[in-house]
């Protein structure tokens, strides 16, 4: 699951609505991953890509509710999120969310700010499955443009 913080004004407007949608994305993105394949143990990788955020449309209150229900009601499903283009603003946002963090969830986060950082992020991710944009091979679908195959029973 990738996804991309450009503006974000209406999670102000309508929290509730925002953790509803929360809640319908998460549930949504584990079951259509892994459809007939479940183990019992799936984890979600998640990118939070920040390029496009700007001082304007950042929503501190939006992230932290996000992590909370990542780690209140799906603790041990998030394996990693990786933090992708964080703007230099976005460290003192980043200290004031991680706040409200737990530690177990703090170290499942990690910033890619390197090089270094961003081999490792494409080695541990995976090659066929990252978009091309993050240095993958694979192609980036908008959610919107996803063609399910048709549920069997």
């Amino acid at each position: 699951m990738i996804l991309f913080l450009i503006n974000n004004w209406w999670i102000l407007i309508h929290l509730s609505f925002s953790a509803e949608f929360v809640v319908h994305l998460l549930d949504k993105t584990i079951a259509s991953s892994f459809k007939g394949r479940e183990i019992g143990n799936e984890k979600l990788l998640g990118i939070l890509d920040l390029e496009h955020i700007t001082y304007k449309n950042i929503d501190a209150r939006g992230l932290i509710t996000g992590f909370q229900f990542l780690q209140s009601y799906y603790p041990e499903r998030l394996a990693k999120c990786y933090i992708l283009h964080m703007p230099r603003f976005f460290v003192s946002v980043w200290r004031m969310v991680s706040y409200f963090l737990e530690k177990a969830t703090l170290e499942k986060i990690v910033i890619v700010t390197n090089e270094d950082e961003n081999r490792n992020f494409i080695q541990e991710v995976g090659e066929e499955i990252l978009p091309e944009e993050y240095g993958g091979r694979a192609k980036l679908v908008a959610i919107q443009d996803v063609v399910l195959p048709p549920l069997d029973g």
